[in-house]
């Protein structure tokens, strides 16, 4: 059985007398209270009656010029998200959530990018390894009534990824309010392994988010709260007590092969998941964020933190009905934000009905042939760190002018990422990938073992990463690392960085110039 991170003792005896210290030291009743109704659920409470929504997929045949051409329209509409009621919301294409984008290893791609909705946004490709002038963050702002046309190379294996808004200090709003897609790319290695591929049928995107509403269907902003008089009590972000699955509420997917491939992803601003499936079933992960598995992992339960993909294969026996759960996640927080940050909660995410007769699937591969390898740094790499501490790294605030780390072009350095306090943090960086080398000296847990580009910070410690950066070089335009608690970003837990030519590091600006960023109209 695949185990939780295991908390340390002292954060367990913290943890289980918390409530009696709370009093003592004057919280009083009225905390207590709040902190005894925070635990959060919906087992028991759903009847699973919708056909969960697939979103569109664009997978155009390439043009004349020889690319292959998107066309996304962002836009205001209002959504049936919850019954009887309408929820205005934003999307691409739609009036929530985003088509899915299939591509290919090789594939030229442009993407058309009409901005309709009233605020000036971005649109971030996140996971996708490409010039930083096309990364679609904070510098590359699409003003409202605007277009912007990036194009790109694919040059990287075959993976889950996806794309959100990223402008900065309201990239949690635009994501809640529903833009957000997934992008599917393929390659000559992914193409061959036996794994479930038809979209919709045995490929199955699953984008779970969590949402509040007003009694009006609208969406509410409001965030967690540990209590008035408590400091930093308004830095938790939200955390809904609606589950949605690609945008369906109370949903269901009706299984028709003996083998499924759900694609996961934690589009969520703030929570963390912890998920299985309810009858204790194996599952099999296959690929983790920027890649597949060489060899998929049998497991009963993975963690999937804000940003973060996995694909897992589930098999299935007609008639069977079973519900994928997200259990109490151990994010090892201590009293009293444990709770607070969604670690007592429990959510049926959505239930998987099995038909009476089911196609045969091909068998689970035992290997899977030219997957990526493990990222490996050289002896005598380059080591940096980085202090994830409140709202800061290393106790600097994001300003979109400063270049705080300069990287050469193509190189694989050691970054040592330390949670210096007790909120939930989440690692993420543009053009690179990396691979978890130990959590505290410690080997990581199963699910991360695998190319990722985003990852849960693990206990009150460090996290070591093997990254390998892209060789696309760009002295004036950075790309980003932060938090993925989208609340976390916003409030400037954020740093820039360039990739220069190897020669060129000592003397590459730390400013970003003057229109070193784009603007589109």
């Amino acid at each position: 059985m695949t185990r939780t991170p295991r908390l340390p003792r002292r954060r367990l005896l913290l943890g289980a007398g918390g409530v009696a210290v709370a009093a003592g030291v004057g919280w009083g009743a009225t905390f207590l209270k709040v902190y005894q109704d925070r635990r959060r659920s919906n087992v028991g409470k759903l009847s699973f009656r919708n056909a969960v929504r697939i979103p569109a997929l664009l997978d155009p045949e390439p043009s004349a010029d020889g690319r292959r051409h998107y066309r996304l329209t962002l836009a205001p509409g209002s959504s049936d998200l919850l019954p009887g009621r309408r929820t205005p919301t934003w999307g691409a294409n739609g009036s929530y959530l985003a088509p899915t984008l299939r591509a290919r290893r090789g594939d030229r791609v442009s993407v058309d990018v009409r901005n309709r909705l009233p605020e000036d946004t971005t649109l971030h490709w996140h996971g996708m390894l490409l010039p930083a002038v096309m990364d679609g963050g904070p510098h590359q702002m699409i003003e409202a009534g605007g277009t912007w046309n990036p194009y790109w190379t694919v040059s990287q294996p075959a993976a889950t990824l996806w794309y959100h808004p990223h402008p900065h200090g309201a990239t949690a709003a635009h994501v809640y309010r529903g833009v957000a897609g997934m992008i599917i790319l393929d390659d000559e290695h992914s193409a061959r392994a036996s794994l479930p591929s038809e979209y919709g049928v045995d490929d199955v995107p699953v984008v779970i988010q969590d949402k509040n509403f007003h009694d009006d269907g609208s969406l509410d902003f409001t965030e967690v709260k540990l209590a008035e008089s408590v400091a930093g009590a308004d830095n938790l972000g939200v955390l809904g007590d609606t589950i949605l699955v690609n945008g369906t509420y109370d949903p269901y997917f009706e299984v028709t092969t003996r083998r499924v491939r759900l694609r996961l992803l934690n589009g969520s601003n703030a929570r963390v998941y912890w998920l299985g499936l309810t009858d204790g079933r194996t599952f099999h992960l296959v690929a983790t964020d920027t890649g597949l598995l060489a060899r998929p992992r049998a497991m009963e339960r993975l963690l999937l933190a804000p940003g973060e993909r996995a694909e897992i294969v589930v098999e299935f026996r007609p008639g069977d009905d079973v519900v994928l759960r997200s259990f109490e996640p151990a994010l090892d927080l201590g009293f009293p934000t444990e709770r607070f940050m969604g670690g007592d909660d429990t959510f049926d995410i959505l239930a998987l009905r099995a038909a009476r007769t089911l196609r045969d699937s091909p068998p689970l591969p035992t290997r899977v042939d030219g997957a990526p390898g493990p990222v490996e740094a050289p002896a005598g790499a380059t080591v940096r760190s980085f202090d994830f501490t409140g709202l800061q790294i290393n106790g600097r605030t994001m300003d979109m002018n400063r270049i705080d780390q300069v990287v050469p072009a193509g190189a694989t350095e050691i970054w040592e990422i330390e949670r210096g306090d007790e909120w939930v943090h989440v690692f993420h960086v543009h053009g690179a990938t990396f691979q978890v080398l130990d959590v505290n000296g410690q080997e990581p847990p199963e699910f991360v073992r695998g190319p990722k580009d985003t990852v849960y910070l693990y206990e009150f410690g460090t996290t070591r990463l093997a990254v390998r950066f892209d060789d696309h070089v760009d002295e004036e335009r950075p790309y980003m690392y932060h938090c993925h608690v989208l609340r976390h970003e916003d409030e400037g837990m954020m740093g820039q960085f360039t990739v220069v030519e190897p020669g060129r590091v000592d003397r590459a600006p730390r400013t970003v110039a003057a229109g070193g960023g784009t603007h589109h109209h």
